[in-house]
C-alpha cells in the first residue's frame, strides 16, 4: 500500500486546508501556492488513481463529477470562465500522483491569450 498523499492527508484532518466546494465523492480546495488571482485544486476522496487517464479508463462519472465541482468552483469564485488542468505524469509536471485538476481563473486578457 502507498503513503497517503498529501490530498488524502488533508481529507483525514492532518493537513489544514481551505474547502471552497465538494460533493460526495470530490473535494475542491485553495492551493496554498497560487497561479492565478483564482487557483483552486480539485480532487477525488480517493487516492485509487494516479492521474486523469487512469480516472477517465475507470470512473468516467467520477470524472464528470470533478469537472462538475470545478465549474461550480469557477462560477462562485470568478466570472465562470475558468481553465481546467491535469498534469500527467512527472515531465508534464505532476508532483502528486493522486489525480486533481488545477482551476486557475482571472489575471488573463485576450491580448495575453492571443486571441
Amino acid at each position: 500500500m502507498s503513503e497517503p498523499s498529501i490530498f488524502t492527508r488533508i481529507l483525514n484532518g492532518e493537513i489544514p486546508a481551505e474547502v471552497v466546494g465538494e460533493t460526495e465523492n470530490a473535494v475542491a480546495i485553495k492551493d496554498i501556492a497560487p497561479q492565478a488571482p483564482v487557483h483552486v485544486v480539485v480532487f477525488p476522496r480517493t487516492q485509487e488513481y494516479r492521474n486523469v487517464v487512469e480516472l477517465a479508463a475507470a470512473d468516467p462519472a467520477l470524472l464528470t463529477e470533478i469537472v462538475g465541482l470545478a465549474n461550480t468552483v469557477a462560477a462562485e469564485l470568478s466570472d465562470g470562465d475558468f481553465r481546467l488542468v491535469f498534469n500527467t505524469g512527472p515531465h508534464a509536471g505532476q508532483t502528486v500522483f493522486h489525480v486533481h485538476a488545477h482551476v486557475l481563473a482571472g489575471g488573463l486578457d485576450e491580448k495575453s491569450l492571443g486571441a
